[in-house]
């Protein structure tokens, strides 16, 4: 027989009476009496109280499970293992998909541009990505000088053959002349 109180001389010194405890709100394993004075043993697997977790379905890998807030959630963020990405242009941009990253990915250089990067290839005084310029200008190296007359439509302006560069273009006036007509007004004259 289970007792749920005891009072001695006068004075209660168990009273389980108004306990509200039940076996399937104490966690799993442990014992304790309840209301009634007979021994529980818990049945609840709570382990944790998750009313203040912050995670979403999106911060949790994809088909594993967490609880959060109370609610057990399957996670869609993609596991995209080792991102590994090279850059072949001095424009190209790599985006790093959203998701899990093992850690292991890298994004580098591309091997042929990088045996490009020698200080031989580089303008003396100039540096790229580390890499210090020795090359000086050639004296066979010409350049050229030339002076275009501007048209109504749109010019190409590059040097002759066996030229290296253009160091200079001049581009002439645009002829303007301003005449008397038979109307008593003013011819204005654009050439080009």
């Amino acid at each position: 027989m289970a007792i749920n109180k005891i009072v001695y001389g006068g004075n209660v010194l168990i009273d389980l009476t108004a306990d509200t405890i039940e076996a399937d709100k104490l966690l799993q394993g442990f014992t304790a009496h309840d209301n009634t004075g007979e021994q529980i043993t818990g049945k609840c697997k709570f382990d944790v109280d998750s009313t203040d977790g912050t995670a979403n379905q999106a911060e949790i890998l994809d088909g594993q499970t967490a609880y959060v807030r109370g609610a057990k959630l399957t996670g869609i963020m993609p596991d995209n293992g080792a991102i590994d990405e090279k850059i072949s242009t001095r424009e190209q941009e790599i985006i790093i998909p959203p998701g899990h990253h093992d850690g292991s990915g890298k994004v580098y250089i591309d091997k042929v541009e990088q045996q490009k990067l020698i200080a031989g290839n580089i303008k003396q005084g100039v540096t790229i990505l580390g890499v210090e310029g020795n090359l000086k200008p050639s004296s066979s190296v010409t350049a050229q000088s030339k002076t275009v007359t501007p048209k109504t439509e749109s010019q190409v302006i590059l040097p002759d053959e066996n030229i290296d560069y253009i160091s200079q273009i001049t581009v002439d006036a645009i002829l303007y002349v301003e005449t008397a007509n038979s109307a008593g007004g003013t011819t204005v004259t654009i050439a080009g």
